[in-house]
């Protein structure tokens, strides 16, 4: 990897990092230090998470229907900003109406990063014929949710969770120095020349509604243990009031992830390995209900950690492929869809516990939900055996009947 590309991916790195790990994801850690000082109940919790998901849908939903090309640098460094603004106001107030207004900005703002980012270094990874090193870029949450982890309790520890939140807007602004100086939507001057023949097998565009479908489900499957993983355990006695280690091993598992699904993905086939990753996260967000221990949780923690972030990779990834002309409003709409399902699940979730003074029921749920968003995509497998100009050529009208 040269230096000018590895700078580019840091940034682009940085860029998810801010407006996923700490913007979107930060919220679980410190989940259970603001309810053990204000004492809200699971409900408010699933209605700040899902408002922050509302949030996210709103900002996919723009992305799709705004024409973004020649401003996304710009557009992309607003949004960074807005994700560090309403990260750091978190920490400076105890009205529930300002939080909800926070966390909704701050859904909007991780959308757009998310949708301007990938779309910017997609691009130039194609352009430059190494789309398979999207894997590091996609790392960048798994990296922001490992650093959160490891943060957090130190600032809780020193200045409380208001402190937290604060700190984590403090880092941020340092983070975003890389977003500024190296992540530059820079115009492609040429593309290198396609080689039919090594085309990754992809399914043809008319397969698109049963993946947008699918990760439909995943978003609202998978949002119920990346929201209350750690308020779970956060109840086992075993990990004596350091239940934000459970975070750090889902961000040490996540932060890798990205580049070995992609790697799988390019050598078996990206619907296979969407359907692996999504079996095993569903037995991942169940294990808790049949083994409530500290061990369980870690467990639960790593298999949730190996696959979220890795199935986000493939699936945007495999949009972009799919549609190579790679717009904008592609990766919109298969993020508002995912958004959607975030959206409604934490608030069924926080229900669930309320009402069942536990999380078995909404966890069960949540696993069935991500297993049939699995087996949707076993349709797709039959296309990955076609040839690779075949499917190329299919694309290729689908992109032409679309301008």
């Amino acid at each position: 990897m040269n230096k000018q590309l590895f700078l580019f991916l840091l940034g682009g790195i940085s860029a998810l990092i801010i407006a996923m790990g700490i913007g979107r994801f930060a919220y679980t850690p410190i989940l259970p230090l603001m309810q053990n000082d204000i004492s809200f109940s699971n409900t408010v919790a699933g209605y700040l998470a899902s408002i922050n998901y509302a949030g996210y849908l709103i900002g996919s939903i723009l992305a799709g229907i705004i024409p973004m090309k020649r401003y996304r640098t710009i557009l992309l460094r607003s949004s960074v900003i807005i994700s560090i603004l309403t990260t750091a106001f978190m920490g400076v107030s105890h009205s529930y109406l300002l939080w909800f207004v926070f966390r909704f900005f701050s859904g909007v703002a991780s959308a757009l990063a998310f949708i301007l980012a990938s779309s910017i270094v997609l691009d130039n990874l194609a352009a430059k014929n190494k789309t398979n090193w999207s894997g590091f870029f996609y790392s960048g949450p798994g990296l922001g949710i490992f650093l959160s982890g490891i943060v957090v309790p130190i600032l809780s520890n020193l200045f409380k969770w208001e402190g937290a939140w604060i700190g984590l807007g403090i880092i941020s602004i340092i983070l975003t120095v890389f977003v500024w100086k190296w992540l530059k939507d820079k115009p492609i001057v040429c593309s290198p020349k396609i080689n039919h023949k090594n085309l990754p097998q992809i399914p043809p565009a008319k397969w698109l509604p049963w993946l947008f479908i699918s990760y439909g489900f995943e978003g609202l499957g998978y949002i119920v243990t990346g929201t209350f993983i750690v308020a779970i355990a956060e109840k086992i006695p075993g990990f004596n009031g350091n239940a934000a280690l459970v975070w750090v091993v889902v961000g040490l598992a996540a932060a890798p992830s990205c580049i070995i699904w992609s790697a799988l993905g390019k050598k078996c086939g990206f619907v296979k390995s969407l359907i692996i990753a999504m079996l095993m996260q569903a037995i991942g967000i169940v294990i808790p209900v049949f083994w409530m221990s500290k061990t369980g949780i870690i467990i639960s923690a790593l298999l949730f950690g190996a696959t979220f972030v890795g199935i986000t990779a493939l699936g945007t990834t495999l949009v972009n492929e799919i549609s190579p002309s790679g717009k904008n409003n592609f990766i919109g709409y298969f993020t508002a869809i995912y958004a959607t399902g975030q959206m409604i699940g934490p608030t069924i979730a926080g229900f669930l516990a309320s009402s069942t003074q536990n999380y078995y029921l909404s966890l069960k749920v949540a696993a069935g939900i991500v297993l049939i968003g699995g087996c949707l995509l076993f349709s797709g497998i039959k296309f990955e055996k076609k040839t690779e100009i075949k499917n190329y050529e299919e694309n290729e009208l689908f992109e032409e009947a679309s301008e």
